[in-house]
């Protein structure tokens, strides 16, 4: 079966149904055209018509039906990536009509892990407040668990940390990737040295942090037995930080959150790089909620940002 050859039409838009595009993206995120009309509780036959008159109105095949649904063709992949990109700006269009047209009002609510060190984050909300000044920043930090936790409830809308694995209702943008070492205070007697093994510091009193310690640390901590003795805990990443600086014990912190400390020669790092453990932070969302224009415009903004930065 040869492919059609593309319409080049000038007035495409003026006369193409954009429902039929709407429909379009609707059997290719059902996974099928039966599947599309028992979501939609329309008939089948009018979703493969509506198929077919977009179609002809382009002039290229969509979508292939295939034993598991439908596959898209290259221009169906083109056409998709275009609806969504249309669906997103109609989906902004009330945010945006209300940031130019008034003052916007409202409240974002972000649930964050302790101790972040974002510089496009900050400069994100730096920019939101300047162009919002009423619509009202909250943030709560808590353990990570407590973050995506949050967010599946809808109890916040934005937050940031980490995830050991995805969850199918949030968005995911990386945000950075954190490093962890593992740090000594200047009365330690192990301070201006640098371990060659971990092994060597698995009888050494060690500060834990309780839930919001990340899963990659514990399993690196078991697997050369440190914090056995355990000489101090702190669910926040900034309590630890004071726990280890008043010589309680040894303990794992970001390495962007005490740069200062290490500056200043208040902290020493043990482990040689190699050991350092790393892992991505991310900006998260909900999938698909029906949020405020406050929120909106504060994701839209952060996403931006984030997106604009160069990737190493």
């Amino acid at each position: 079966m040869s492919e059609r050859t593309p319409l080049t039409d000038r007035k495409f838009a003026s006369r193409v149904d954009w429902n039929l595009m709407r429909t379009f993206v609707d059997i290719v995120r059902a996974g099928g055209i039966g599947a599309a009309a028992r979501q939609l509780n329309k008939q089948q036959p009018s979703i493969s018509a509506a198929l077919k008159r977009l179609e002809d109105h382009v002039g290229a095949t969509l979508l292939h039906r295939s034993a598991s649904g439908v596959e898209m063709t290259p221009a169906g992949k083109a056409m998709m990536a275009l609806c969504e990109d249309m669906l997103e700006s109609a989906r902004m269009m009330p945010h945006q009509v209300a940031q130019a047209t008034k003052r916007v009002e409202g409240v974002v609510r972000i649930q964050i892990v302790s101790a972040i060190v974002s510089p496009e984050f900050d400069e994100a909300i730096a920019s939101f407040h300047r162009r919002n000044p009423d619509i009202r920043i909250e943030i709560r930090v808590s353990a990570w668990r407590q973050v995506l936790d949050a967010l599946e409830a809808g109890e916040v809308e934005v937050g940031i940390g980490y995830d050991n694995s995805v969850r199918g209702s949030l968005v995911y943008e990386p945000l950075f990737v954190e490093r962890q070492q593992l740090y000594c205070a200047r009365s330690h007697p192990l301070f201006g040295y640098r371990i060659t093994q971990p092994k060597e510091l698995a009888g050494e009193a060690f500060v834990l942090m309780g839930e919001d310690e990340i899963e990659i640390i514990t399993h690196l901590r078991r697997r050369y037995r440190l914090g056995t003795r355990t000489a101090g805990l702190a669910d926040d990443m900034n309590e630890a930080r004071r726990l280890i600086l008043c010589g309680v014990g040894i303990g794992f912190l970001p390495s962007p959150a005490v740069q200062a400390d290490v500056a200043r020669g208040a902290l020493w790092p043990l482990l040689h790089t190699d050991f350092e453990p790393a892992y991505d932070i991310f900006l998260l969302a909900r999938s698909e909620p029906e949020r405020d224009t406050a929120t909106q415009l504060f994701i839209d903004e952060v996403f931006r940002r984030i997106r604009a930065q160069p990737r190493s």
